[in-house]
């Protein structure tokens, strides 16, 4: 045995040395100047397969439903109010803010602390994300000194913009409507019956459904990427080289963003909030914390107005767990 794993051994060997000397050795010396022209024409000619057909109409919807999204949530900001905390981005739903210590303050210094309650409004709600604005796909990439002369707007519509979606301007560059509903809940305006805040309700949630479902499709085809660092989305091939990006500025990184691949909730944020079930107490408690569920604030916003949510969500929404003990928290 011995012998012959010696032999298989030293035929081993002799295959290797005789792959080795049979190699031949190549020039690694490429004429640049010859090559770049051709890549810079194939980059060039990438441009022409886009936008895809197909995917217009998918673009064309998902417009659609933001606008219809936006639309429903300024309308049900008008019968449920939304309070934001001052010192952190904790938002609830409700008539009644919750009473539980998870606020962290502005740099995550603090922990366990009581919330400071205000009036919320429609960004609370639909967290703004805004990217440049690309005349096409296949751009240049935006320099650090050039991040000023491109305009910002919202990812979604930059994305279907891209996708060959038709948008006025008014409405790709328009903020002031925004701003208007945003502060819808701080105005007093006629009460809706509770049948029309279930349909407002329903079809919103439709409509939020279809636009997370949109992106998703829209993403599949034409590439945007967010950094891994902070919250900045970039919709195109390659990020931007705008150094922008303040997490490791001590550190000498010159705020340059870290680029990966973006996905439907970079685009679309769910906005996580604490889910106010029908058999839970009217506050929100710090002791209950452990059976209390979680929804999307549309979601919740939706459901409060008796519209009825995604099976999907059940598992989130803790609809059917156990009631947390009554009992006072301390110091209260």
């Amino acid at each position: 045995m011995a012998f012959v794993g010696r032999r298989a051994g030293s035929s081993i060997c002799s295959q290797l040395c005789g792959s080795v000397v049979n190699l031949r050795m190549y020039s690694s010396r490429v004429d640049w100047k010859q090559l770049r022209p051709m890549i810079l024409k194939r980059v060039k000619n990438r441009s022409k397969e886009y936008p895809v057909k197909r995917m217009i109409p998918v673009a064309q919807e998902v417009v659609r439903a933001r606008e219809i999204l936006t639309q429903g949530v300024s309308m049900l900001l008008r019968a449920v109010p939304v309070h934001s905390c001052k010192f952190c981005p904790e938002v609830h739903v409700g008539a009644m803010a919750h009473q539980m210590k998870t606020c962290h303050g502005f740099k995550r210094m603090i922990k366990d602390r009581p919330h400071k309650w205000g009036p919320g409004g429609l960004n609370n709600i639909l967290v703004p994300v805004e990217a440049f604005h690309l005349e096409n796909t296949c751009q240049d990439e935006i320099k650090h000194d050039q991040r000023f002369d491109f305009n910002r707007v919202p990812a979604v519509l930059e994305l279907c913009h891209q996708a060959g979606a038709e948008i006025p301007d008014g409405v790709l560059y328009g903020r002031d409507e925004l701003y208007t509903a945003g502060n819808a809940n701080n105005q007093n305006f006629a009460p809706f019956l509770p049948d029309e805040l279930r349909l407002i309700g329903q079809r919103t949630l439709e409509a939020w459904e279809r636009l997370r479902l949109g992106v998703t499709k829209l993403l599949l085809v034409y590439p945007s990427k967010v950094c891994e660092n902070c919250s900045e989305v970039h919709v195109g091939i390659s990020g931007h080289k705008a150094r922008t990006c303040g997490v490791f500025k001590f550190e000498g990184w010159r705020g340059k963003h870290k680029w990966k691949k973006a996905g439907v909730d970079d685009l679309v944020p769910q906005k996580i909030v604490w889910h106010q079930r029908p058999h839970d107490l009217p506050i929100l408690v710090n002791s209950g914390r452990d059976y209390y569920g979680h929804a999307p604030a549309v979601v919740e916003l939706c459901v409060q107005v008796g519209a009825r949510a995604s099976p999907k969500y059940n598992c989130m929404m803790k609809e059917h767990g156990l009631a947390p003990p009554i009992q006072r928290d301390e110091g209260t």
